[in-house]
């Protein structure tokens, strides 16, 4: 039996846990504080952030930023521009008005939403590749990171790792998973990670995801949200209406080499729903992902890049 080492620290709101076969103090430390680093360059939700002064600088000049936050809101304007879907960096305004996961969530008046949806354009966002400038246009404007900030961290704490010749091990950023390398505690050397069940009060699993140096991400309505009028109202937003999204998916789970691509990919395959999700899948081999449906199917594409073990009697299983 292979006695594995973890370490945990609360940070970005969540439990940040680091499992790793052989101990290694040095790259642990220097994992945490990088995180910490990170955490305060991007976050919204402190005073004092770059991605803050940004947003408090709206309507009224641009904002200098370090190369890293440069670098991930322009690939974030990059695909909320690019796909027809609900992933837009821009969406501040309605994540604020609506509370959903904070105190005082509630639906909004419809007018209210209407003068937040006009705030919510990526185009009005302004970059300066020279200068590392960010600049929002309107007065009012937000952008808020959350979709990706956990993605560019898992990547960022795996190069961290690799630097300190520790290859295999799992990076948890509190629901962004990495399995890196091959796991020591399995004939066939995959790690394996829980999927949790929907709406769940226990941490039921629907299945067990078993996976080789994989990045596993998972975006579902059961998160964070709220129940009025017996309808629920969740965290993912569709940019077209300001109301949060409501299609045939409870989550969606991606199977990708990096967790920054499992982040985004998430939010965009909830937006487009399995169908298009499917389709887009079917051109890219090297991509994968679980749709667990309201329906209790759920449907696996791509599923050479992983194993999926069902233990939930519930769901029955779609193979695409």
């Amino acid at each position: 039996m292979v006695n594995a080492n973890e370490y945990t620290q609360h940070l970005m709101g969540t439990t940040v846990s680091l499992m790793l076969l052989e101990p290694n103090e040095t790259a642990v430390q220097t994992v945490f504080e990088t995180i910490k680093i990170l955490e305060d360059k991007l976050t919204v939700n402190k005073p004092l952030s770059e991605v803050m002064s940004i947003n408090l600088a709206a309507g009224q000049h641009p904002v200098t930023v370090s190369r890293p936050v440069f670098s991930l809101i322009e690939q974030a304007q990059k695909i909320s521009l690019h796909f027809n879907s609900c992933f837009n960096l821009a969406i501040g305004p309605l994540v604020k008005l609506w509370k959903i996961g904070f105190q005082g969530d509630q639906i909004p008046a419809a007018r209210l939403i209407k003068q937040q949806l006009l705030l919510t354009d990526p185009k009005n966002i302004e970059l300066d590749a020279n200068k590392h400038t960010v600049f929002l246009k309107k007065a009012g404007m937000e952008i808020d990171l959350g979709a990706i900030a956990k993605g560019y961290i898992a990547d960022v704490v795996k190069s961290i790792l690799l630097q300190y010749q520790v290859y295999k091990g799992i990076i948890n950023l509190g629901g962004n998973v990495f399995a890196l390398g091959a796991s020591l505690t399995d004939d066939n050397g995959y790690w394996h990670i829980g999927l949790r069940k929907p709406f769940s009060t226990d941490n039921k699993l629907s299945g067990v995801i078993k996976v080789i140096d994989k990045s596993v991400v998972t975006s579902g309505i059961y998160e964070r949200f709220f129940i009025q009028n017996d309808h629920l109202y969740h965290h993912i937003f569709d940019p077209q209406t300001g109301y949060p999204l409501d299609n045939e998916l409870e989550s969606v789970t991606v199977i990708s080499d990096s967790s920054l691509e499992g982040d985004i990919y998430s939010t965009v395959f909830y937006g487009w729903g399995l169908d298009k999700s499917r389709e887009f899948l079917q051109k890219r081999p090297n991509l994968s992902a679980i749709f667990l449906l309201k329906n209790k199917t759920i449907a696996l594409v791509n599923p050479n890049n992983f194993i999926f073990q069902k233990s939930d009697k519930q769901y029955t299983i779609k193979l695409d």
